[in-house]
């Protein structure tokens, strides 16, 4: 690779890592990236190298939030436990299934999280601080598992989906909410490497450079949420909303 393909590799993957320690969507910026640069890559080459990039700006997102905020481990955990397994599965299915056929489904759940957040404005606004049982314990579970398997099959917008239904069936705010997105997203960044790092699918020196910038990234990311509260946070999940919902109609219709 050119020195200016290296450039910009690091420049994307600062700001995959911003945007993605606040409310996911790293992949929808670090993929492209991989996909221009690396064009002659396998497809399963160039994911694993995302994985192995985007799992250290994640961790130390995670890790941050856990230190300035209190997590809801009870509804993180349980999931992040169901979406590891899962996400393994689905980085075992990459090469075996159509995942252009993903693509109207995710536009349409896009559509109409993002719908949903902007007519009510008060949705993620407060914390409920409610209490999570068994029932809900099995629901993360659940929720865990689907999204754990959507993100190792295919990936883009994992991270805004977990804060969207960790708002909607937890009660969390924004904050708190992207504080538990980041615990189920190690999760599933980690099983999903553990597969493609095995079958040898990662190109180890461009993932370590992006990996820095991630971390570079999502510490100026974290930063920024706790800074500006869950107001700020969703704004960025909007936008984010907007940006997946125009990227996956133009692939979808073009």
């Amino acid at each position: 690779m050119a020195g200016i393909d290296w450039l910009l590799l690091a420049g994307l993957a600062f700001v995959a890592g911003l945007v993605d320690s606040v409310v996911g969507g790293g992949g929808l910026i670090q993929i492209p990236a991989l996909f221009s640069v690396l064009p002659r890559t396998l497809p399963a080459v160039l994911f694993g190298t995302n994985k192995l990039a985007a799992i250290f700006g994640t961790t130390s997102a995670a890790v941050r939030y856990a230190r300035r905020i209190r997590v809801p481990w009870r509804a993180a955990l349980p999931a992040a436990a169901t979406a590891f397994v899962f996400s393994y599965l689905g980085a075992m299915t990459v090469s075996q299934l159509p995942r252009a056929q993903l693509r109207p489904l995710v536009l349409v759940l896009l559509i109409v999280v993002a719908a949903y957040t902007f007519t009510r404005k008060d949705f993620g606004s407060i914390d409920h601080g409610r209490h999570h049982g068994i029932s809900d314990m099995l629901l993360a579970m659940l929720i865990g598992a689907g999204l754990g398997f959507y993100d190792g099959f295919f990936g883009p917008g994992t991270g805004s989906f977990l804060v969207f239904v960790f708002i909607r069936f937890f009660g969390l705010d924004f904050l708190r909410a992207s504080s538990a997105a980041k615990i189920v997203n190690v999760a599933t960044n980690a099983a999903a490497l553990l597969y493609f790092g095995a079958h040898g699918q990662v190109l180890w020196k461009v993932a370590a450079l992006m990996a820095a910038f991630n971390i570079t990234g999502a510490f100026f990311g974290v930063h920024l949420a706790l800074r500006h509260g869950s107001g700020f946070v969703r704004k960025m999940f909007l936008a984010m909303a907007t940006v997946l919902i125009v990227k996956f109609g133009y692939d979808t219709f073009a």
